[in-house]
Parts: structure tokens; sequence; C-alpha cells
């Protein structure tokens, strides 16, 4: 299922009923199934990134290898991204980091501390709004300018790596990330670290999903961030699953 296979399919049927009607007489309020089903794949296939709907994303590696991968999104946070790249430095464990191009401002020095220590950084817009989706094409080639080159004036790298805020994809933001040749990755398992969840429920939400070439969603902005991604480091350990970056995961390259 894809955008363009569900708007042809939308097409064919509103001229089939069209045609009905014309010659045999049904109501056109008939339209009103197509459309309705072909909104509900629409809201469907942007809302759910792992669909594949608008575009190819990286959400789950097809491996039995017991590997997995961990992401962060929406930092640097200056007060618990050093934690979190304390506790990955503790298990020797990668990450990728998706920050977001406004935070980085007076966190120049995270985003270097990130960088040096041998994680990945990849690209979550410039101003993850509540509204981003809404932007033409240019308005999200504009976004993701703004943050690779923030990124780049730091560290001198370019991003190939993006991952869409709130993990919603479309059209518009899938023309403008292939245009600029990104990769857009997205997760298997999302930790919902951000709502009211403790600690150790987040952790076991992730630990009974967790298979070989999963991809976990963590943020990088809070304390029970970080213990959940201890007590999922340890259950890894214990359950024989290696920690590898996502460019080793997909053997795809995160910068040109």
């Amino acid at each position: 299922m894809t955008f363009n296979s569900t708007r042809n399919g939308f097409i064919i049927a509103t001229c089939v009923i069209d045609l009905a009607h014309t010659f045999f007489g049904i109501s056109l309020g008939w339209l009103l199934l197509p459309s309705a089903i072909f909104l509900a794949f629409i809201i469907y296939g942007s809302a759910v990134i792992q669909s594949n709907f608008h575009g190819q994303s990286y959400c789950h590696a097809d491996t039995s290898e017991k590997e997995i991968a961990l992401s962060f999104d929406d930092g640097p946070n200056r007060e618990f991204t050093p934690k979190v790249l304390s506790t990955l430095a503790q298990y020797n464990a990668p990450a990728t980091f998706f920050v977001i191009g406004k935070n980085i401002h007076g966190n120049e020095s995270i985003l270097k501390q990130i960088d040096a220590e041998g994680h990945c950084i990849g690209n979550h817009s410039y101003t993850h709004s509540f509204y981003v989706d809404f932007k033409s094409v240019q308005g999200f080639k504009d976004e993701l300018n703004r943050t690779a080159d923030t990124v780049f004036n730091v560290i001198g790298k370019r991003m190939k790596f993006f991952r869409p805020p709130y993990g919603v994809t479309t059209p518009n933001l899938v023309r403008a990330s292939n245009s600029l040749n990104y990769r857009i990755i997205g997760w298997t398992i999302r930790s919902f670290d951000t709502t009211a969840d403790s600690a150790p429920a987040i952790a076991r939400r992730i630990q009974t999903q967790i298979k070989p070439g999963t991809i976990i969603l963590f943020h990088d902005t809070s304390d029970k961030t970080v213990q959940a991604l201890k007590q999922t480091l340890n259950f890894a350990k214990e359950n024989g699953y290696k920690i590898v970056s996502v460019e080793r995961l997909f053997n795809i390259q995160a910068y040109e």
C-alpha cells in the first residue's frame, strides 16, 4: 500500500461510481465510501512511518543476527544528553542522535561530544513545530538545510539521516528529503518515554518487543529515559543482543 496506489484506487472507484450514476442512476452519495476509505488510508499511512506509505523509511533490519540499534530524538539537551552519553559509554554502546536545529545553539559542545564519542548525528528538522507537516516542499527543505548547516558548522560533517518530526510523513516531506538525498530513518519500538509512564514500565515495554534488527526510539530529554536506557542495555547484554549503529544495521552511511 502506497500513496500512489491508494490515490489511483480512489480515482478508479470515483470514476466507476460516476459512470454508474450516469447510466444506472445510482446515488452520488456512494462517493462518500471511497472518500472515507481514501482519507483513512492517508491518515494511517502518514502517521505510521513503518508503512512506507509516502516513501521508503528504514525501520527494521531484515537480519537474524541479534543486533539492535538505539536512537534518541529532540536533543541536544544540556541536562540529559550528557547523562545519556555517559550511560552509553559505560556499556560501550553506539547510538544515533536526531537533533533539532534550534536546540544546538548554546549546546555546541554537547554536539561535539556526541560526534567525538563515535555516535551518529541525524537531522530532526530545525523547529520541530507542531505545524511542520503542513509545509511546502521548499519549507521542508529550509528546515532540513538550516539544521544541516548548523551541524556542519559545529562538527564539519554533512548528515544523510533524517527522522521526520513526530514520525509523520507527507508527500512534500518525502519529496524534500529525497531531493536533498536524505535517508528517512524510522523505528521498530517506540519507547513512549515522553509519557507519564515510569522508567520500569518503559523498559518493560521495550523488552517485550525486542527482536533482531530492531531500532529503539528514545528521547534524550528526561532522567527516566536514562534509567530506562540502563535497564534496556542490561536486558540486551543478558539476552545476547549486541548494540550496533544504524549505519551498521542497514549498511548505509550517516554522512556524505
